[in-house]
């Protein structure tokens, strides 16, 4: 994927212009290569309990049994890969998230380029990565990036403003989609509109901070304003010359960061050294709000985007973008509703019972519960750095951690142990280690376990069990089929994740 810095930021030109239009797809000429782009580096808070640092929002299935990541890729299908008009999609994550990411690409059947931020730099750099490597190879891509945890529930109408975006980005146009306001919303950012350009779309006459509410239910009276989607539509060599010209040192650290990296497996690695240098900034601030500060910018496009739209940025959102029953009330997992009134509540195991309550958020899971009142879930994002501050494991990481090679749940601990269920996909393998501070006993319960202890090397089957002592080297493998399924319980003086010294990795952590 490597490509030198002039390559990058000159582009390839332009190409035959396109006709998307009210057409969608099908009005898309051959000659048009489009890069779809999805930006899931973002950590997870509002959504807490279901989303954790270390596992946000956009892995988790927040609408359904897809994960908001699998369904922001998925809406792509049949507009873009399928029609031949692109390559892979290119997903940009955190180190943190990689393995997640691409286990859930894998498992919904999609071959995406997936780009790691060494680390976080927001929105405008994570782009900007992706902007390089859409024109690696002497390609010219249009980009269309998509942050990974919003909902769109008509994918068909979105699909067909998408196609209206890549007719103004073929012209040269930095495109965005804006979302017609239904109320007056303190929560969105808002842009006005200014000169009108045929089939909806509008020259862009400025973007707004999130307003007051006086000032936002000024903006829905007077229809010149829109939501901001976040969604963006631009020609890769587009977004890297405008770039260079308003954040220069944003272009050239990401562009070298680019030049620099390397593939791991499945990941591109940009440069570590070089990524750090780059300025942390979003897409609104590092570029939309100043295009019009320097003669010879692109034009800024805003396109309606009329498909039922919501950036999921609290649990109250969530309930407005999902079925409700006759007295508005959104049931999901193990739940049950006597009396109560417009309220959220989530099972992830135990029943929920909701008594005579009205506007209530309740989410469960194996180690917190969420009560809240719906008008006071943006305080959730505060809850979260309070707990934070207690070091307390809630915050950041949830009972079941998942790895590359699987997952474990830990289900009991106390002083001195700690119990967990592993379990290992078929064909997975944990690193070579050992632990300075904990012996390990293990007690297969389905499946097949390949062993290393030391030097021998054996197997284990159902109802087999072992142990592995303090300060002895060893793996567990899974050789089988099917998955596998064992208990372990740990003993000693520390139990902490970080007691591992690893010597060999299969996927890169050694």
């Amino acid at each position: 994927m490597s490509t030198s810095t002039d390559e990058i930021s000159q582009g390839s030109g332009t190409s035959e212009p396109v006709h998307g239009g009210e057409d969608g797809v099908d009005g898309l000429r051959a000659s048009v290569r489009l890069a779809p782009v999805v930006l899931a580096g973002g950590s997870g808070s509002r959504l807490w309990p279901m989303s954790r640092e270390q596992y946000p929002k956009q892995l988790i299935g927040v609408l359904g049994p897809d994960s908001l990541l699998q369904a922001t890729v998925g809406r792509m299908k049949g507009f873009a890969i399928e029609a031949g008009l692109a390559g892979a999609p290119i997903v940009v994550c955190g180190d943190e998230h990689r393995f997640v990411t691409a286990e859930q690409l894998r498992t919904n059947g999609v071959d995406a380029r997936i780009v790691v931020e060494p680390v976080r730099r927001d929105t405008a750099p994570a782009l900007t990565l992706a902007a390089a490597a859409a024109c690696a190879d002497g390609e010219d891509a249009i980009v269309i990036a998509m942050p990974a945890d919003h909902a769109i529930a008509d994918v068909d109408a979105f699909q067909r403003a998408i196609a209206l975006a890549v007719e103004h980005a073929q012209d040269g146009a930095i495109t965005t989609l804006g979302v017609p306001p239904t109320r007056p919303d303190t929560g969105f950012g808002y842009i006005k509109l200014g000169a009108g350009l045929g089939a909806g779309a509008h020259r862009i006459e400025r973007f707004v901070e999130k307003p007051v509410a006086e000032l936002a239910a000024q903006y829905l009276a007077s229809g010149q304003y829109w939501w901001n989607s976040g969604i963006f539509v631009v020609r890769a060599s587009v977004w890297l010359s405008t770039l260079r010209t308003l954040q220069p040192a944003m272009h050239d650290a990401c562009v070298l960061a680019h030049a620099q990296g390397t593939t791991d497996g499945p990941f591109f690695r940009p440069g570590a050294d070089a990524f750090k240098q780059s300025p942390s900034d979003s897409i609104d601030y590092a570029v939309m709000e100043r295009l019009w500060s320097k003669e010879g910018l692109p034009t800024g496009v805003v396109v309606p985007l009329e498909a039922g739209w919501s950036d999921l940025g609290s649990w109250d959102a969530v309930w407005g973008a999902m079925d409700k029953d006759a007295d508005g009330n959104v049931a999901r997992g193990r739940v049950v509703f006597e009396g109560a009134t417009s309220s959220f509540a989530h099972s992830d195991g135990r029943l929920v019972a909701c008594v005579g309550v009205t506007n209530v958020v309740v989410v469960e899971t194996a180690d917190a519960v969420l009560v809240a009142d719906r008008s006071r879930v943006q305080d959730v994002k505060g809850l979260v750095s309070r707990i934070r501050a207690q070091h307390a494991p809630e915050a950041d990481a949830h009972r079941k951690v998942q790895r590359p090679w699987g997952y474990y749940d830990s289900i009991d601990h106390g002083d001195r142990f700690q119990v967990k269920r592993i379990v290992v996909h078929p064909g997975g393998r944990l690193s070579l280690q050992l632990h300075h501070h904990r012996a390990e006993h293990w007690v297969v319960v389905r499946g097949t376990a390949l062993v290393t202890r030391g030097d021998e090397q054996f197997t284990l089957s159902e109802n087999q069990s072992t142990f592995i002592p303090l300060g002895v080297t060893h793996r567990l493998e899974n050789p089988g089929k099917l998955p596998l399924e064992l208990i372990e319980v740990q003993s000693g003086s520390y139990l902490g994740e970080d007691d591992i010294v690893r010597f060999d990795d299969t996927y890169g952590r050694a």
